[in-house]
């Protein structure tokens, strides 16, 4: 009963509620605490503090978020920085190769077209000089009178100018090298612009030397000749006492030992040496044609040589000053040379005479004429009929008495005659 009645007892302590006293001066409170609202305290302090806790944990957990995502940002950020950099730099490197390869075929092009602007400029004195050379005998007529006479000294079949520059820096020749790099099972090569350019410049600048190489060896055979033809007339010029006019063709007088043409030197040289060949030739030329080397009565038998000889009309021995052509009346006259008629009319046993002036002291006269064409101061060209034959003057019947006088002294004309011959076989 005892043990039981104490349990009770304790029951009914454990059950009375807690009452919460508040006093304020006078006034005093009582708070009964029930257990209940214990339990809710305690889950709103619990909610408290587990809503501080995960909101304190969400703001650690959200910074370090985005600190990360930041960090992530700022490395994609130099990733990309680094990309750009590095394409910028190989930007940069393409460009320096482009302005490269345009300065290369810039530098290739000006070395073509000054070439190019050489030739063209040879090209107009070439073209000079084979007009010349036309005139002197040569070169054939079908050669030299071509549309482009500097043609006539270039190679068969190589490319004049240079108007396939421009397709081949194109890229025509790419096309041929990309297929043959197909053909053999290789993946084809592009080429630059600049090696594109090198193999150009390096095809035209060997077909511009072989061209250089032709016309040099041509225009050194033409001036081989033209030296080779001036030397046999001025040697025919000299045996005869007629020295030639070296400043009738505006050059001085030259000379030395003979000795063969460097082919090292430049074509501009050669052209030079062909000129210098050309003025020779010129020159003997024009001397040779103002000289009396014609037939005055070419065809025309000589009937009474130069010398000592019985006079027609005397019978006594006497000086013949010249040589007489058989002639019938009337027969035309031509002068053996250029020159000037210094007398045309009667002129006392000559009868009807012309005489012309050849220079350097060498003169012509042409007697016992029927009828003169001339009159004096005229010029005449060699082979030009300056009268008709006949019988005037101390004469027996119709000829030709033809002198030829150096420095006023009779000389023997069949001199000139042969050497005449001998000029017509070199100039021709």
């Amino acid at each position: 009963m005892t043990k039981t009645g104490s349990r009770k007892g304790f029951s009914r302590r454990q059950r009375q509620p807690h009452v919460l006293i508040l006093a304020s001066g006078d006034t005093i409170r009582h708070m009964t605490l029930r257990p209940w609202m214990a339990g809710a305290a305690l889950g709103l302090v619990a909610a408290a503090i587990t809503g501080y806790l995960g909101a304190t944990s969400y703001l650690v957990m959200r910074d370090n978020l985005i600190g990360a995502s930041m960090a992530r940002q700022a490395m994609l950020q130099h990733e990309y920085e680094d990309r750009i950099s590095a394409l910028r730099a190989q930007v940069d490197r393409v460009t320096s190769r482009q302005l490269l390869d345009q300065q290369v075929v810039e530098e290739k092009l000006q070395t073509l077209l000054e070439k190019q602007m050489a030739l063209s400029a040879r090209s107009g004195k070439l073209g000079t000089l084979l007009d010349r050379a036309e005139d002197s005998g040569l070169m054939p007529h079908e050669a030299a009178s071509a549309p482009d006479k500097a043609a006539a000294l270039e190679p068969s079949g190589k490319t004049k100018g240079l108007p396939v520059l421009s397709r081949m820096l194109d890229g025509a020749t790419a096309d041929s090298a990309e297929s043959e790099g197909s053909a053999l099972g290789f993946a084809p090569v592009r080429e630059s612009g600049a090696d594109r350019a090198d193999r150009v410049f390096r095809n035209v600048t060997l077909s511009l030397k072989t061209i250089e190489q032709q016309q040099k060896s041509n225009i050194l055979n033409l001036t081989a000749e033209a030296s080779d033809k001036a030397s046999a007339i001025e040697s025919v010029l000299t045996n005869n006492g007629i020295r030639v006019d070296t400043e009738a063709a505006g050059k001085d007088a030259m000379g030395g030992p003979l000795v063969e043409a460097d082919p090292k030197l430049g074509l501009d040289t050669s052209l030079d040496a062909l000129d210098g060949a050309l003025n020779r030739l010129e020159a003997a030329r024009e001397t040779a044609k103002d000289m009396p080397f014609a037939n005055p009565a070419a065809s025309h038998e000589i009937t009474s040589p130069f010398g000592n000889r019985p006079d027609p009309l005397l019978g006594r021995l006497a000086m013949h000053t010249g040589i007489d052509f058989r002639a019938s009346n009337g027969s035309p006259v031509k002068s053996a040379g250029a020159g000037t008629v210094v007398t045309a009319g009667p002129t006392g046993g000559y009868g009807n005479m012309v005489e012309i002036d050849h220079g350097q002291g060498v003169t012509t006269r042409y007697g016992h004429m029927s009828k003169i064409l001339v009159q004096a101061g005229e010029k005449v060209d060699p082979g030009q009929v300056v009268g008709l034959s006949g019988s005037t003057g101390r004469s027996t019947g119709p000829h030709l008495h033809y002198e030829i006088r150096k420095n006023g002294v009779p000389i023997n004309p069949t001199g000139f005659l042969a050497a005449g011959l001998t000029l017509q076989s070199v100039i021709q």
